[in-house]
């Protein structure tokens, strides 16, 4: 069901904030003779080296979905709160009711138009996800449940902010063509065009006008001030927009996460050297590498300098388990994200489609 999940969520909350003695009857219930007391999960110390930081992680072995033991554990958890929560049984089936009679579940958003198409979603009862549609018509009026193209998000099989927040907090893990399609998505939501940075429209808004290390200067002493990085970020990402920004008033430009950019990576500028070259931008050929900037959290000052250039690997798929490995997805990329820039000057519907599907996402 729709948003099943976060119902039951809420439930919970529900339950344990404004149930009448609610929580007498939970601690009567744990602290009886023979009460089941809470599983604890094993630790298994696993050792990982990233970017020159080593990670500890004694839990590490919860990841694998299909180990007998992973689910032994989760069962027990399951059970353990069944058992905590059942005198509110009968209140959690009436609540949770009355708030799914609220939702309308089988419902359709309002469409809008993008060049010759109506582009909507519609949920329909039973589902959890939304479904996303797009028509020909002339109007709004006029979209029917007859769609020519239909699209069902891919649910994840691990939760993608890896427990590091998601309110305000950057997007990470995703393909450079999932990124691309992304700029698409929102270019078609809301009319205005949206694209990923080339490396050299990057570095210039990384610079803002400055020629040292850093946007604000060689000193790497106040890196703390303006990043969040190996030093300070406590070994996840952060909030956006919480560091001092450039000249140019853009938040983020070192560290925190690593941002795609367009071009395919090349080791060097030589075909740039000969003559002065506007808007250079270096088209994909190949699944790998794409260029990345900026530093993420996990990264030393040095890799946070405005000129520092990354690039994508095979290896950030690694954990994926699917064969073939997702186009969506670096499972172990969880310091890469994105940021999108909105040009003035739209170009042709032929250079749209070049510049969101390079037609190398396949690995």
């Amino acid at each position: 069901m729709r948003n099943q999940s976060r119902l039951l969520c809420l439930l919970l909350l529900y339950v344990l904030c404004v149930l009448p003695n609610s929580s007498e009857v939970l601690a009567q219930s744990n602290g009886g003779a023979g009460a089941p007391q809470p599983p604890m999960a094993e630790k298994k110390t696993k050792t990982t080296n990233i970017h020159g930081t080593t990670l500890v992680d004694d839990y590490f072995w919860l990841r694998e979905k299909s180990n007998p033991d992973v689910i032994a554990h989760l069962e027990a958890e399951n059970a353990y709160s069944e058992s905590m929560m059942k005198p509110t049984a009968a209140l959690q089936d009436k609540l949770y009711k009355e708030m799914v009679g609220h939702i309308k579940e089988t419902d359709k958003s309002v469409p809008y138009q993008w060049g010759n198409y109506f582009y909507y979603t519609r949920t329909e009862q039973g589902k959890q996800y939304p479904i996303y549609c797009r028509t020909k018509g002339k109007d709004g009026a006029a979209i029917s449940d007859s769609s020519d193209a239909v699209a069902h998000p891919t649910k994840p099989y691990v939760e993608m902010s890896f427990g590091m927040g998601k309110d305000n907090f950057p997007a990470i893990s995703m393909t450079q063509h999932a990124a691309n399609k992304y700029c698409e998505w929102l270019s078609a939501k809301t009319g205005e065009y949206y694209r990923l940075p080339t490396e050299a429209e990057w570095e210039y808004a990384c610079r803002a006008g400055t020629t040292t290390k850093f946007s604000f200067g060689d000193d790497a002493t106040k890196l703390t001030n303006f990043a969040w990085f190996e030093k300070n970020s406590d070994f996840k990402y952060q909030k956006v927009g919480t560091k001092l920004p450039n000249p140019w008033g853009l938040h983020d430009m070192h560290g925190n996460v690593l941002e795609w950019c367009l071009d395919q990576y090349q080791p060097t500028y030589q075909q740039f050297a000969s003559a002065t070259t506007l808007d250079p931008v270096v088209k994909s050929t190949t699944p790998y590498p794409h260029s990345a900037r900026g530093g993420g959290w996990d990264d030393s000052p040095d890799k946070l300098r405005s000129a520092t250039r990354r690039y994508s690997d095979p290896s950030w798929k690694q954990q994926d388990p699917q064969l073939p490995k997702s186009i969506w997805y670096h499972t172990d990329a969880q310091f890469l994200g994105l940021r999108v820039v909105r040009p003035l000057k739209v170009p042709s519907t032929n250079e749209l489609f070049n510049v969101w599907n390079n037609g190398v996402e396949k690995d």
